[in-house]
């Protein structure tokens, strides 16, 4: 039987990531493969999975990693015995297949990790969800508009930000090492999967640019994610939003990255009639930011909702939404978008990374960055044409676009492809 063994730091319900392999996963196993997922064993949250769990160190190495990456920008370089561990469970598994999400979360050292792969026979498929893997530092570049990371990363602008270095800066040493040990890899036995158009793009530019690539975007559940006109009534009585026009903002983490300077901003334009709701974001969090741009008075004109797993309450938010408004500021391919369209709500968003690559002109508009007036314009056209006229045409882009069934089965023809060469 065929093995398939998935890599990804987090399992937890509510990220994205851990539910991809997760569910790809199941279909590998519908298809006749052996599934391993292994994860951090050190970070919190495991959901329930019917492949074969295989934790990869514990807190104190995730903590040993963070204090390497925060005084030493040394992340992806520590955990050691974590994954000389891990590559012993390796070679017990034996896996036809090792499918990487995400490396870098505290708890894999990649210059091990590739030497293993790049002297083994094992096929390796990697899915980009971010741009870390060909930068010296960051997860993302755009909001910085930084480019070094095409000839040689150094002085990194966003050494602050994930993953943290309080210290040093070692983003030139990190490009050299990734580079190195990535481009270890026999270029027969490493195919990389970006999620959108666009950062294939991006990676043609990178020290990968020679390797083989086939895009692959991800997929949802739009079954769960549908259209729910019947909860209507019910989300407007349950946030006391009644006759107003919602615009909608989802992110699991919110930042000016996500846009949440640029909705304070949008507040202020508001009519009477309109009101934003912003999920994932609690009260406080959200009464400080306004207070330092010094726009309390416009507290009215927000309703948040705390992150939340359950996808039919997301569902209703959705389908109740006048315009799912996502003015993301770096992004590779958010699945909110497709959320949204899948339950028959046309997105506004800016023209960033891959965000544009789910509308077409029938499912939602796309804006400049940075233009809050194009927003708010075209939120209204929106309002106008009534979003009755966009219900079908987003739920038809949804079934054929956007199915997770079809998106995963993409993988598996993937795989047997590379095991028939």
């Amino acid at each position: 039987m065929k093995k398939l063994l998935q890599i990804n730091p987090v399992m937890r319900t509510n990220t994205s990531t851990g539910r991809i392999m997760k569910e790809i996963g199941e279909l590998a196993m519908a298809n006749g493969w052996e599934s391993y997922v292994a994860y951090s064993g050190g970070r919190d949250g495991l959901m329930h999975t019917t492949s074969v769990p295989v934790p990869v160190g514990d807190r104190l190495s995730v903590a040993w990693h963070a204090v390497q990456t925060r005084l030493f920008d040394r992340h992806g370089l520590a955990s050691t015995k974590a994954t000389k561990e891990f590559i012993k469970r390796i070679d017990e598994i034996s896996p036809d297949i090792v499918h990487i999400h995400n490396i870098h979360g505290y708890f894999l050292n990649y210059e091990i990790l590739f030497d293993y792969l790049s002297h083994s026979d094992i096929q390796v498929v990697w899915t980009v969800h971010d741009c870390w893997l060909y930068t010296g530092h960051c997860y993302h570049y755009d909001l910085a508009r930084c480019t070094r990371w095409q000839t040689r990363c150094h002085h990194c602008p966003q050494k602050h930000k994930f993953p943290a270095s309080w210290l040093l800066d070692r983003s030139a040493r990190n490009w050299e090492d990734k580079k190195k040990a990535f481009t270890s890899m026999p270029k027969d036995r490493l195919t990389i999967v970006p999620v959108s158009d666009w950062i294939r793009r991006e990676m043609s530019e990178s020290f990968l640019k020679d390797f083989d690539y086939q895009t692959i975007h991800n997929g949802i559940d739009i079954d769960a994610f549908c259209p729910k006109p019947q909860g209507d009534s019910e989300v407007r009585a349950r946030y006391g939003i009644g006759d107003r026009h919602i615009i909608l903002g989802v992110a699991s983490i919110w930042s000016d990255e996500k846009g949440l300077g640029d909705f304070v901003r949008m507040a202020g334009k508001l009519n009477d009639d309109e009101i934003i709701v912003l999920v994932g974001i609690d009260r406080k969090m959200l009464d400080d930011r306004l207070a330092e741009e010094g726009a309390q008075a416009l507290g009215s004109r927000f309703i948040t909702v705390k992150r939340t797993a359950d996808t039919g309450q997301l569902a209703e938010l959705y389908s109740a939404a006048t315009a799912f408004v996502n003015p993301t500021w770096q992004d590779n391919y958010p699945t909110v978008n497709l959320e949204a369209i899948s339950c028959g709500t046309p997105v506004v968003t800016y023209r960033t990374g891959g965000s544009v690559e789910a509308i077409s002109e029938d499912t939602g508009i796309i804006v400049e960055q940075g233009d809050i007036e194009g927003i708010i314009s075209a939120v209204r056209k929106i309002e106008s044409l009534g979003r009755d006229c966009f219900r079908d045409k987003c739920r038809s882009r949804a079934e054929k676009n956007f199915r997770k069934e079809d998106r995963y089965a993409e993988y598996i023809e993937l795989y047997d492809r590379l095991l028939s060469r």
